[in-house]
C-alpha cells in the first residue's frame, strides 16, 4: 500500500516525510494517473475541508477511486455536527474528565498530530479522539461545566495555522506513525488485500493463543493476505483494511462490538459481525431464538422479578442459573437448594431484569462443534474440570480447565453434528462454536458463541494448519465477491 499526504501547495509545504509522497491536491484531483493507482491511503491535508473546496474533493475523489482518504466524507461531516460531536464523546467521558482534571481555566484547545498531543499526559486523549475522528491534524476544543469538562468541538487544522514551534514535533509524529504500520515493501506487493486481527495482548483467556495467531498469519500470507494484529488502540485505522477478524473476546457493551459495527459500515468483510455478536451474546436472546425454531435445549425458564418462585417447581433443584451475558464458565452458577437459589437469583436480578434458569443436566463431558460458513469446521470434546462440573473451573483467582480431545468431524455422531449447524446457522455465516450436551439419544444446545476458541493444539488438533486455511481462504473469497459486486455497483 501506498501513502500519498495531499497539500495545497508542496513548494509551501513545511515538513517532509520519508517514504511518503507529497503530491499537489490540483495534481491528485487532476492527474489521470493517480486515479489509476490502487492500494492508495490518502492523507489530505489541504488547508479547507469546507464543502466544494479543494479538501473537500480531494477526499471526494479518493472514496470514489477506491483510495482510503484521512479524513473521509464522512468524518469531515461528523466534524461539522455538534450532536454527532457529542455522542461521539460520550464513550471518553472518564478519559475525559481524567486527563483535564489539573487544568484550572475553564476552556482547553488540544491539538493532536497523526494521533498524538506534544503534552505526554493527554497522550491517551489524543488517540482516542483521533480514533474517533480520523483526521491527521485535530484541534479538540474543552470546556468545563456543572458537569465537567465537554467536547465542544473538533476539527481539522489548517496548515498555515500550525505554530512553528510544532512542526518538529509533527514530521516525528507523522514518521512514527507511518513506521509502526505495517507497510512492508515486499509483503505489500504479495499481498492482495489486507487484513486486520484484533487482539488484545493483556487478555487472560483470549479466543486464540499466540501460536495459533501466528498459525492464521501465515495461513493468511499463504493465500494472498497481508495480516496485522491490531489492538483497541487501532480504532481509527480500520478503514485502511479490507477485512476485520477478532479474536477477542466478543461483547455488546464493548469496544469489540464498535471495532465490528464500524468495520461493517465501512465495507469491511467482518467476522465476527456486529449481528452475530449481538445474537451471541445475550443468552436470553438465544433461548428465544433456539426455542422459536425448534432446537432443542434444556429445559429453561426466563426468570424475571415476578416468577421467582416457580424455578424450582419447574426445573427441580440443582438447577443452573445463568447472567444473559455470561462468558468462559464465568456468570454461571449451579444452586443445590432453595436458599441458595433465592439469594443467587436476588443477586443477578439486580444487575438484570431477565436471568436464565436451566435444569442441571449432568455430563462427563460437553461437545463444541466450530461451525463457520454454515458448515462444520472441527469437533472436540470439553472435559469437566476435575472435581467440577464446568468445563472451567474459576477458583481463588486462578482457572483450571478439563482436557480437550479433538475428532474428526466422521467420527461425531451425526445428530450433534446437525444440531449444532442448524442452531450456528440461526446466527448468521461466521465463525460460532455450538456447545452440545449429550444424554442418552437427547442432544441439547446449550448454547452458540461466536469467537469461539481456536488454540494451538486443541481445536486444530485434527485438522492442523488446514483448519487455518480454510478460514483464511473463506476471507479471501468474501472479499473478492464483495469487491465485485461494489466494482459491478459502480458501473451500473
Amino acid at each position: 500500500m501506498s501513502i500519498l499526504i495531499v497539500v495545497n501547495n508542496p513548494d509551501r509545504w513545511p515538513l517532509r516525510i520519508p517514504g511518503v509522497d507529497l503530491v499537489g491536491a490540483r495534481s491528485y484531483l487532476t492527474d489521470g494517473s493517480y486515479s489509476e493507482r490502487r492500494g492508495v491511503t490518502v492523507f489530505n491535508l489541504c488547508r479547507s475541508y469546507g464543502y466544494q473546496s479543494l479538501g473537500y474533493y480531494v477526499s471526494l475523489l479518493a472514496e470514489a477511486r477506491g483510495h482510503r482518504p484521512q479524513p473521509s466524507i464522512a468524518t469531515i461531516q461528523d466534524m461539522k455536527l455538534q450532536a454527532v460531536v457529542r455522542i461521539r464523546s460520550e464513550d471518553l467521558g472518564d478519559l475525559m474528565q481524567r486527563s483535564l482534571a489539573p487544568i484550572q481555566s475553564g476552556e482547553f484547545v488540544l491539538s493532536i498530530y497523526f494521533g498524538r498531543s506534544i503534552a505526554q499526559r493527554y497522550r491517551r486523549l489524543a488517540l482516542q479522539l483521533f480514533n474517533q475522528f480520523q483526521a491527521p491534524l485535530l484541534r479538540a476544543r474543552f470546556q468545563r461545566g456543572e458537569e465537567g469538562w465537554q467536547l465542544q468541538s473538533i476539527g481539522p487544522i489548517p496548515a498555515n495555522d500550525i505554530p512553528d514551534s510544532h512542526k518538529e514535533f509533527i514530521a516525528q509524529a507523522a514518521g512514527e506513525y507511518f513506521a509502526n504500520r505495517r507497510f512492508s515493501p515486499r509483503r505489500r506487493q504479495e499481498a492482495r488485500y489486507d487484513l486486520a486481527i484484533l487482539v488484545d495482548p493483556d487478555e487472560a483467556h483470549p479466543p486464540s493463543d499466540a501460536r495459533a495467531l501466528q498459525r492464521f498469519v501465515r495461513a493468511a500470507d499463504a493465500v494472498g493476505l497481508g495480516t496485522e494484529l491490531i489492538t483497541k488502540d487501532d480504532y481509527g485505522r480500520i478503514a485502511e483494511f479490507d477485512a476485520l477478524f477478532i479474536r477477542r473476546t466478543t461483547a455488546v457493551n464493548h469496544y469489540t462490538y464498535s471495532f465490528a459495527r464500524r468495520a461493517a459500515a465501512a465495507g469491511l468483510v467482518v467476522i465476527d459481525d456486529p449481528q452475530s455478536i449481538v445474537r451471541c451474546a445475550n443468552k436470553v436472546y438465544l433461548h428465544e431464538l433456539l426455542e422459536r425454531h425448534e432446537v432443542r435445549i434444556p429445559k429453561t425458564v426466563v426468570v424475571h422479578s415476578h416468577n421467582v418462585h416457580q424455578v424450582a417447581a419447574e426445573l427441580g433443584l440443582p438447577c443452573v442459573l445463568k447472567q444473559p451475558d455470561s462468558s468462559f464458565s464465568q456468570g454461571v452458577s449451579k444452586v443445590t437448594d432453595r436458599a441458595q437459589l433465592e439469594a443467587e437469583l436476588e443477586r443477578l436480578l439486580e444487575q438484570s431484569e431477565l436471568v436464565i434458569a436451566q435444569e442441571y443436566v449432568p455430563t462427563e463431558f460437553d461437545w463444541r462443534v466450530g461451525v463457520f460458513d454454515r458448515k462444520p469446521l472441527y469437533a472436540c470434546r470439553y472435559y469437566m474440570a476435575r472435581h467440577h462440573w464446568q468445563i472451567i473451573r474459576h477458583a481463588a483467582g486462578r482457572s483450571t480447565s478439563g482436557k480437550v480431545d479433538a475428532l474428526p468431524l466422521e467420527l461425531v455422531p451425526r445428530r450433534i453434528i446437525r444440531t449444532a449447524v442448524r442452531a450456528a446457522n440461526l446466527i448468521g455465516d461466521g465463525l460460532d462454536g455450538v456447545d452440545v450436551k449429550q444424554s442418552g439419544r437427547r442432544s441439547d444446545v446449550i448454547e452458540v458463541n461466536d469467537n469461539p476458541n481456536i488454540d494451538a493444539g486443541y481445536e486444530d488438533k485434527v485438522l492442523g494448519q488446514e483448519l487455518y486455511r480454510r478460514i483464511m481462504s473463506t476471507f479471501l473469497e468474501r472479499i473478492e465477491r464483495k469487491k465485485s459486486r461494489d466494482g459491478a455497483a459502480g458501473r451500473a
